[in-house]
Order: C-alpha cells, then sequence, then structure tokens
C-alpha cells in the first residue's frame, strides 16, 4: 500500500512507532526512523534504538534510514524532513509519534513539566509538519497522521499538560486539513490505546489495578499501526480531517465538537435567567464531573 513512497516516522526507535514504521517499511515504504532515544521523560538521547529499528527493517528486506534529531527545536524538526529528502529525494507522509510524559497533578505542576511536553507533542507536531508542508504543496499530495489522545479528547488525572498538547494536535490536524486539501494533501489523528514505556508506570498497588493494566498489556503497539498505515496511503485519499481510535481489534470514529443542545430568549438573558431557565434546560446534556467525579465511560491512555 505504500510502494515507493517516503514515510517519516517521529519517535519510532520503540513502543508505537515502532511497529508503524516496521509495517510502513513491510507496505513498501522507504522510512525514516526517528528517535532522540531519551527517556519518557524526555532526559538523555541515545541512537541505538533508531538504528535497531533501521536494521529490523533492513534485514526484512526494507529500506529505511535513521535520525536522532529532537522534534521540540524547529531546526531539528527541519532536519528531520531534510533526511528523507537527501536520501529519499521526496517526503509522502509524516507520522507524528514522538512524545514524552510529566505526569502531576494540577495543582503540583511546574513550569518546566508543563513546557517540556508542549514542546514535544504539540510544538513538534507542528514543525515537522510545517517542515514537510512546502513540500507537500509542490508535489500535490502527501499525508499527515498524528497521534492524539483519549487524555485530551475526553480527559485523564494528572496529566493537563500532556491533554492540552493532545487536544491542540486534533485542532492542529483540523487546520492543516482545511488549509491544505486544495494541494490534496490530508491530515487525520489517531487516538491509540496500547500498552507502552508511555503508560507502563501505572499504578499496580491493589487487584483492581492489576486487572486493568493486565486487560491494556493485550493491547500492543502492533494493533494501532494498520489505521497508521492505511491513512498515509493512497486507498485513504477521500479520508480527511477525522479523529480514530484504536483500543485493541476495535476501530472507532471519534465524534468532534458540535451543537448539543440550545436554548432561546426574545427578550435576551441576564445571569438570573441563565440560572432559572437556560441551565435547566441545558443541564440534561451536560457531559462532565459530577460531584463523585465519575465522569470517564473508558479508561483514557
Amino acid at each position: 500500500m505504500l510502494e515507493g513512497k517516503v514515510v517519516v516516522v517521529t519517535g519510532a526507535g520503540g513502543g508505537i512507532g515502532r511497529d508503524i514504521a516496521l509495517q510502513c517499511a513491510a507496505q513498501g515504504a522507504r522510512v525514516v526512523v526517528n528517535d532522540i532515544g531519551a527517556s519518557v521523560s524526555g532526559e538523555g538521547g541515545d541512537a541505538g534504538p533508531a538504528q535497531k529499528v533501521v536494521a529490523e527493517i533492513v534485514a526484512a528486506g526494507g529500506q529505511a534510514v535513521a535520525n536522532t534529531d529532537s522534534v521540540s527545536e524547529v531546526a531539528a524538526a527541519g532536519r528531520i524532513i531534510q533526511t528523507a529528502m537527501d536520501t529519499y529525494g521526496r517526503i509522502d507522509g509524516v507520522v507524528n509519534n514522538a512524545g514524552i510524559l510529566r505526569d502531576r497533578f494540577f495543582h503540583k505542576m511546574s513550569l518546566d513539566e508543563w513546557d517540556a511536553v508542549i514542546k514535544v507533542h504539540l510544538y513538534g507536531a507542528y514543525y515537522v509538519s510545517r517542515a514537510a508542508a512546502n513540500h507537500f504543496k509542490e508535489q500535490g499530495s502527501g499525508a499527515y497522521v498524528h497521534m492524539t489522545s483519549t487524555s485530551g479528547l475526553i480527559g485523564n488525572f494528572g496529566q493537563a499538560n500532556y491533554a492540552a498538547a493532545k487536544l491542540g494536535i486534533a485542532a492542529l490536524s483540523k487546520s492543516i486539513a482545511l488549509d491544505m486539501m486544495k494541494f490534496n494533501v490530508r491530515s487525520n489523528c489517531i487516538a491509540p490505546f496500547a500498552w507502552s514505556r508511555m503508560i507502563g508506570s501505572i499504578p499496580t498497588d491493589t487487584p483492581e489495578q492489576q486487572a486493568r493494566v493486565a486487560k491494556i498489556q493485550q493491547m500492543t503497539p502492533a494493533k494501532i499501526a494498520p489505521i497508521a498505515v492505511y491513512l498515509a496511503s493512497d486507498a485513504a485519499k477521500d479520508v480527511n480531517g477525522q479523529i480514530f481510535a484504536v483500543r485493541n481489534n476495535e476501530i472507532f470514529l471519534m465524534s468532534q465538537p458540535r451543537p448539543e443542545r440550545s436554548v432561546h430568549r426574545s427578550e435576551g438573558w441576564t445571569a438570573e435567567t441563565v440560572a432559572s431557565h437556560a441551565m435547566p434546560a441545558l443541564k440534561s446534556g451536560f457531559y462532565g464531573l459530577d460531584r463523585s467525579g465519575d465522569v470517564f465511560t473508558w479508561d483514557p491512555i
């Protein structure tokens, strides 16, 4: 499905990114495997993970090249795309998968914890996408696949930085889809449910937590790759601006914000009539935290 195409996969040294890179190569793509080899929280660097995935691809008969630049810096992100141009002469797909975690409850979150996560996820997705945009425009084709998260789409505890970045990525993707569709460029999101080192710190102190983790561990990163490969392929030429979720063997099309219900008052509103008339009419449509804090319909990852 990707024969002749060149695809960049960021954060491809392990987890979901690794499986996407492997399956892109298996489907005929020449792959730029980007990974700085940092810890889950973003510290350090090691060329080994990216090079190891390249070796796996080459051993299987595919073509790949490693890149260890950071997505969080504009010049470095440009070098990621330039690696594709220098090595293979073109760029056809970008999978924005790189990410880190700095989880903390909001009232305890530091500026550094906020800043680091936003830079890798949201700025990183922008920088890499922007570096590819002119190439896509000039050749009249291209596909972006961004990783969002139900932590942003639905919510999660202790992840204000990550959730804000991931919901921002969903908005970025929709804006790219609108701005670049006239150049035959597509942009879509995936919210993945998969066990990887990014969520390996989930507590397992109680039988209930252990059962939850055992269930999540069945959702391997390889389950995410097929839809990413599809979205990067010409078979998805009519799919644009959408958000999908993948959970084990299920694929979901996620809803996008639309008006739920409305109330009208011909004489206008005061704060008092909002309280006495508007809210009682609208409240049955609320989706949010109740006093027990029980809001989630599925485990956000």
